[in-house]
């Protein structure tokens, strides 16, 4: 579902491994663990704190399985497009036929939902309610990747909202904790809503060319790339500025002076990476979206060991 170009892999070049491991979009891949880590450790701190890796196994293979139908999807269904926005993609470069993609999607998608369903309810229908939206933002007729409203909507209902609390249900249930959802898991639910959103459109940046040849609609398309890299800028700067607000509110559950300090470090961080980027150079702009993603992985480590620290 995202765009990520020039990414750092293992040294397997031109190996299948190689080629698969950029099929996964390994940005996601990261993404995705990084939340199952996070909502288990924050689940364990504000319940019996009871840690072991071993609750973490299925879900995490579940939610990799997934990942890897969601964007294989995605790639199967736009191998044109990519060879003018990324042609480094393995079904765009050749590297992959249509039919391996076809194979990969198909078990992992199966896998996925296989592996939620032995493993627990919440996880089971968190899985399934994602892949039935990745379906619908790839797959045509639907095709809601078409729709800057709707291709943003699936990005962050997906990373935002159902990940976080579908994932911290499954490790309530697991524990049979208390159901509720407590205030620090929707804190964090609410910054990835906002911040994917701001990933959503920022990605179509240096897509134009091939958005525009496809007739993929983008906000990029209708508003210009300057217009949405601020939007994003303020989009992102916005969810920032709401952590350190609850940091001085000293929400429960949360240690409020790391919160501020960590977060504080981050927007500044943002705000001197952004003056560097030009908007007329595909490859700065790409390198900003990775660094926004890489915001994202931070946010994944920063606010469990604000609970934990609690």
């Amino acid at each position: 579902m995202n765009q990520f170009s020039k990414q750092k892999s293992p040294n397997l070049t031109g190996s299948w491994l190689y080629a698969f491991w950029k099929f996964s979009r390994p940005h996601t891949i990261i993404g995705t663990s990084l939340s199952v880590l996070a909502l288990y450790l924050i689940a364990e701190a504000v319940g019996n704190r009871n840690y072991s890796l071993l609750p973490l196994l299925g879900p995490w293979i579940a939610c990799l399985c997934g990942n890897v139908y969601i964007v294989g999807l995605n790639q199967l269904e736009d191998i044109e497009i990519d060879k003018i926005n990324k042609p480094h993609l393995p079904l765009a470069a050749g590297e992959f036929s249509k039919l391996q993609g076809q194979l990969i999607v198909a078990i992992t998608g199966i896998l996925a939902l296989v592996v939620a369903w032995l493993t627990g309810p919440f996880l089971f229908g968190m899985v399934a309610i994602s892949l039935a939206i990745g379906t619908a933002y790839s797959l045509p007729p639907i095709r809601l990747k078409r729709f800057p409203f709707w291709a943003a909507f699936c990005i962050f209902s997906v990373r935002g909202t159902i990940v976080n609390l579908g994932l911290f249900l499954h490790f309530s249930w697991l524990s049979q904790q208390n159901r509720s959802i407590p205030a620090p898991v929707w804190v964090l639910t609410l910054f990835i809503l906002v911040f994917t959103f701001a990933i959503a459109i920022f990605k179509d940046i240096p897509d134009m060319a091939g958005d525009i040849r496809y007739n993929i609609n983008t906000l990029t398309i209708q508003l210009g790339a300057q217009a949405v890299f601020n939007l994003a800028l303020w989009v992102l700067t916005s969810c920032y500025v709401g952590m350190i607000l609850v940091g001085v509110l000293r929400l429960a559950s949360v240690n409020p002076l790391f919160l501020v300090i960590t977060h504080l470090v981050v927007l500044v961080w943002m705000w001197l990476q952004s003056w560097a980027v030009d908007l007329q150079d595909k490859s700065a702009i790409a390198r900003f979206y990775q660094f926004i993603w890489k915001l994202f992985f931070i946010e994944y480590l920063i606010f469990p060991v604000a609970c934990l620290l609690a």
